[in-house]
């Protein structure tokens, strides 16, 4: 028998696939009683660190329809950045920044909410339907609404991991006022297996499906506006934005074939940067070398505190000039940054 909503549902899902989408989903304007009770535990126990943002707009992060009332139908849109290769081969090379993978190149999120309207804007008249779109631009909780819509399930290192696509899914949403009938939800595929959690260097998950930013390496790179808690330092060797670790370490992986889209396909400069010259950028070199680049947004100060930690963490005493010229910094976090790795690289005495 004919379903006028099944068949609305799946030509957007076939128009959502023609735009460069590699997953769709559909799910009800709400989240479980789970999600929201880990979130709830999660900014209980304060492991969100600096980012109060969270605990400003948790109702409305745990209430989809708080954000807006009139949704009922959630899209949930997956695109794959996998990498060609296994970004952790870089930790062989001291001398070299890790960028984490969906940084290397422009930001993803200019390119999919682009998309994301194309799409809105389809629906919209084709359908007579109001909607909102959005890309990690507002109090949504991405990954639980994708479990929710069967793009995947939320792995031990609470992210989104797909049968097709592993580790490595940028999310964007539509809400809509379309009553469409759901997905089934995601199942949980993990099993036994704990690599994501073992491969962390910080050891930032608590237990599985639970994460402490505090001592996430993402976070304390991105998010973390002060200097780096130097019990930490040392273990970040030398990841300078970002981690992928965790993400790299599943298993699931291998069924990901690596991104089609040009725009996520690594910078030459970003591939293997030298810490050296990243660690002399002043504020206009910065701006120049990081234009349309999310790497942007923490600003110059924040980027070269974490060079040199890197720097510190290389154990290359022909570093320690760079190190003592930004003794002089006029940023606090930067001086703090390069005395540290001074003191671990030693005086350079050329030969």
């Amino acid at each position: 028998m004919f379903d006028p909503a099944t068949s609305t549902r799946e030509a957007i899902r076939d128009r959502a696939l023609s735009l460069g989408f590699d997953a769709v989903g559909f799910a009800r304007a709400e989240l479980g009683a789970e999600a929201k009770a880990r979130l709830a535990e999660f900014l209980r126990q304060g492991r969100h660190g600096d980012m109060g943002w969270m605990e400003d707009k948790a109702d409305r992060r745990v209430h989809p329809q708080s954000l807006w009332p009139e949704a009922r139908t959630v899209i949930a849109l997956g695109t794959s950045y996998a990498p060609a290769e296994d970004p952790r081969a870089l930790l062989a090379h001291p001398d070299r920044g890790i960028v984490s993978v969906y940084a290397r190149n422009r930001d993803y999120h200019d390119l999919i909410k682009g998309r994301l309207k194309t799409l809105g804007q389809w629906i919209a008249h084709r359908f007579k339907a109001e909607l909102k779109v959005f890309v990690d631009t507002a109090p949504v909780m991405e990954k639980p609404l994708a479990e929710k819509a069967g793009l995947g399930w939320q792995g031990k290192h609470t992210n989104l991991v797909s049968r097709s696509h592993g580790s490595w899914l940028f999310l964007g949403e539509v809400y809509t006022t379309l009553e469409l009938p759901p997905d089934p939800p995601g199942v949980d595929r993990c099993g036994q297996c704990r690599r994501c959690l073992d491969a962390c260097p910080t050891a930032a998950f608590p237990a599985p499906n639970q994460l402490d930013a505090r001592r996430c390496i993402s976070y304390l790179t991105i998010e973390h506006k002060g200097p780096i808690p130097e019990e930490l330092r040392p273990l970040m060797g030398n990841r300078i934005y970002g981690c992928d670790d965790c993400l790299a370490a599943c298993p699931w992986n291998k069924f990901a074939k690596r991104s089609r889209e040009a725009a996520f396909l690594p910078r030459a400069e970003l591939t293997a940067p030298r810490l050296a010259d990243l660690a002399q950028l002043d504020d206009a070199g910065f701006r120049q070398v990081f234009s349309g680049s999310p790497i942007k947004r923490i600003g110059r100060d924040r980027f070269v505190r974490n060079v040199l930690v890197a720097l510190g963490n290389s154990g290359d005493a022909r570093h320690a000039p760079v190190a003592e010229r930004l003794l002089q910094d006029p940023s606090e976090v930067v001086r703090d940054a390069a005395g540290w790795a001074l003191a671990r690289l030693g005086p350079f005495r050329p030969l």
